[in-house]
């Protein structure tokens, strides 16, 4: 079991690296300028390693580097802080559209397992697909109308649920998978 959640767990830290050192130095606040140059810094990086390996780029890792660049660049464009507050939408938005291809969370299965739950990698791409747009809607909802509220819903909405669905995600594909090795033996 740890296998699997080590292999699953693994790149998806490493796709998110970029945007998870621009969201805490955020919250350390660290100026502006010092988060975008290390969240985009980490994000290259992630990227450049890659393409010198010779491995392909995988599309989340594109998306990270994206988001980075472009929500930094406009928050230092702007200074408005309704943009800062409504950006996190915008990315959980950009990052649902991104989920919404089939196949993406294949990569975080260890192969020999795929044959036996690869459809239920699909399925549970929707769902956290899904996810990411009522973060948004959530998001823009409390920053609109209880900006008081917004960074506790920051620091605590985002992650909670995103670790909550990782345990159902993980338990349910265990617990399919096991069935139905059971059943074709």
């Amino acid at each position: 079991m740890l296998r699997q959640l080590k292999f699953a767990a693994g790149p998806l830290l490493l796709d998110s690296l970029g945007v998870i050192i621009f969201a805490v130095l955020m919250a350390l606040h660290a100026s502006v300028l010092v988060a975008t140059i290390c969240g985009a810094t980490i994000a290259v990086g992630m990227v450049v390693s890659d393409i010198v390996r010779g491995k392909p780029v995988p599309a989340m890792q594109w998306l990270s580097l994206a988001l980075v660049v472009v929500s930094a660049g406009a928050t230092l464009l702007t200074h408005d802080p309704r943009f800062v507050m409504a950006k996190p939408s915008i990315i959980y938005w950009v990052v649902g559209c991104a989920m919404l291809r089939p196949g993406w969370l294949n990569r975080y299965v260890i192969p020999e397992e795929f044959a036996v739950i690869g459809d239920l990698m699909t399925a549970f791409g929707y769902v956290w697909a899904g996810l990411m747009f009522v973060t948004g809607i959530a998001n823009l909802v409390i920053a609109i109308a209880f900006p008081q509220w917004w960074l506790t819903f920051l620091a605590i909405f985002p992650t909670a649920s995103k670790v909550v669905l990782f345990a159902v995600h993980f338990a349910t594909l265990r617990i399919i998978g096991r069935r139905r090795v059971r059943a074709a033996a």
